[in-house]
Order: C-alpha cells, then sequence, then structure tokens
C-alpha cells in the first residue's frame, strides 16, 4: 500500500474515459489498496483511479472516516434535489465552485471478490458518488460549472501556481 501522486487538472488522463476493469487480479488488488491508503489521508472525501494515474474504473471514497471503494462503478439512480453545493477537488487545489449535484445518489459495482455492491447515501456520499463517477467518465467537476461560475474556475486555474501552462 502507497500513498500516491494526485494528477493535476491539465493531466489528460484526468480527461479520459477510464477502462473497465476486466479481472481481479494482484494489480487490481494493489491498486484497491492504494486507492483506499490515498483516500485514507487528511481532508479527502474520495480518489478516482485517474487521478493517480490509473485510467481505470475504480475509486475510494472517505466518508466520516469509512474509507470504502467501487470497482466498475455505475451510477443507477440519482434523486432529490438538484442543487449547487460547495465542491472542491484533489486535482483542481484549493479551489472551490459552487456545482450541481443531486442531493442523492447510488452507485453499482463490485468488490475485490468479485461481488455485486451498491453504495447510496445523501448529502456528502452523495455529492462524493456523482463526483468520483465524473472522473472516470474523464470529467472534472468544473466542466459542470455554468456561467460566470464557468469562467472564473477557469480563470483561477490558469493564474495558479500549480498549471502547468
Amino acid at each position: 500500500m502507497a500513498v500516491r501522486s494526485i494528477r493535476l487538472y491539465g493531466d489528460p488522463i484526468l480527461f479520459a474515459v477510464s477502462e473497465p476493469i476486466a479481472q481481479i487480479d494482484d494489480g487490481v488488488r494493489g491498486l484497491i489498496a492504494d486507492l483506499c491508503e490515498t483516500t485514507r489521508e487528511p481532508g479527502r472525501a474520495g480518489v478516482a483511479a485517474c487521478q493517480i494515474g490509473v485510467g481505470l474504473r475504480a475509486f475510494s471514497l472517505n466518508i466520516d472516516g469509512d474509507v470504502s471503494y467501487v470497482i466498475n462503478p455505475e451510477i443507477v439512480e440519482l434523486g432529490g434535489e438538484l442543487r449547487e453545493v460547495s465542491e472542491g477537488c484533489l486535482s483542481v487545489p484549493d479551489l472551490f465552485f459552487p456545482t450541481p449535484r443531486y442531493s442523492y445518489a447510488k452507485v453499482r459495482g463490485m468488490n475485490l471478490d468479485g461481488e455485486t455492491i451498491e453504495i447510496e447515501g445523501e448529502g456528502l456520499m452523495a455529492q462524493a458518488l456523482q463526483h468520483e463517477s465524473d472522473h472516470l467518465d474523464g470529467w472534472v467537476y468544473v466542466r459542470r460549472l455554468t456561467g460566470e461560475n464557468r469562467k472564473a474556475a477557469m480563470s483561477a486555474i490558469r493564474e495558479s501556481s500549480w498549471f502547468r501552462r
């Protein structure tokens, strides 16, 4: 297990659709261990595999100290109110913008034993499920922003010290 470096906005892997995991092997077990360890770092609610440089469909979550993961997740239900919530991203450090998210989400995928699992929730859990699922489809949260929020986010990214020009 290792805490892996987070890829930053501008890295092409963050904009690519991640590939499904076809077989659970030692490489996938190591990926999940690294994802979970990376997500345990303070202030982290989730990490998608692409954020650590692996283009496979998996992510880990850390909601209220409960670390979990999903392999090949699919959003199977969104519900409740669609509202703007303050959102940030490890790949877009120190920037937070109002992002439209549903108040409820359910994801279905599998665990390391190949068993079907579902994770669902409201509030931060719903937001994290949507955010991490977006990463696997090549979407960084700023892509969900509109109007002035989008302009402000892109300007802030270009002006940040971490953005590679």
